[in-house]
């Protein structure tokens, strides 16, 4: 057993307006209103963020942003800082999500630039890393997967790092219904750990949560969390419904 605390996160993606928002985070506060063991994280939209962040004060809802830009403020239109987020009420970020990646050209070097901000301000990241279908077919799984690693943490410390989470997200099972088997995550969970462990020491690769995401259920959920090296989970679709995401939450019961 680890002394590293679950985290169960929801990227609730571009779904749902402030109303929709609001009434969601309000559901979930009630469900979850007993939990202590475990730490919780939303990430609604932008345009609802300060009003859900009001209805889950005081709660053990923290509020996360699904992305940030790595400037204070200037000529940049449409991009959101740091300090707009904390301002907002956010305690974490979510960056390089693999959708990022994906359709809006976010790189290794974007990542790193990113979670530079997040530090600065006292944000805490959520690094998402991931391979492709065809990726893990070609066998590639551990090679792209050191590269995002590697490249994302550039020039950091291990105490640059210490509230650093990652999320380990294959994109071939991202929306696709597809899951990793629990073995198939607790084996690239371990190997990320022994990169951390080669690059920034065992302390700090014993320490740092890494989470699964891709298709993650209620019925699938106990299983991923039964891996010694899975530390939480980035949860996508099944987020947006208060009562599934609760009964994630609750994976021990």
């Amino acid at each position: 057993m680890t002394n590293r605390r679950p985290l169960i996160a929801g990227n609730w993606k571009m779904f749902k307006t402030c109303p929709e928002a609001v009434e969601t985070a309000g559901q979930l506060v009630k469900l979850l209103s007993m939990t202590t063991d475990i730490d919780v994280m939303i990430a609604p939209p932008f345009t609802a963020l300060a009003q859900v962040s009001d209805v889950v004060r005081g709660s053990c809802v923290s509020l996360s942003a699904q992305n940030l830009f790595w400037e204070a403020q200037g000529a940049f239109t449409g991009e959101i800082s740091p300090a707009m987020l904390v301002s907002a009420g956010c305690k974490y970020v979510i960056i390089g999500h693999s959708e990022r990646r994906q359709y809006f050209n976010e790189t290794d070097e974007t990542v790193n630039r990113r979670i530079k901000a997040a530090f600065d301000n006292d944000l805490i990241p959520v690094m998402c890393v991931g391979e492709s279908e065809k990726e893990r077919e070609s066998k590639n799984t551990f090679s792209v997967l050191d590269k995002q690693l590697k490249m994302g943490l550039e020039d950091f410390s291990s105490d640059d790092l210490k509230r650093l989470v990652i999320a380990y997200e294959p994109v071939w099972a991202i929306g696709t219904g597809k899951t990793a088997t629990s073995e198939q995550a607790q084996e690239v969970h371990k190997f990320l750990r022994s990169v951390l462990e080669k690059s920034f020491g065992n302390i700090l690769a014993k320490s740092i949560r890494i989470l699964y995401g891709g298709s993650v259920k209620p019925n699938n959920i106990a299983e991923l969390m039964a891996m010694p090296d899975v530390d939480g989970a980035l949860v996508g679709g099944a987020s947006l419904d208060p009562e599934t995401f609760s009964k994630i939450v609750h994976f021990r019961e």
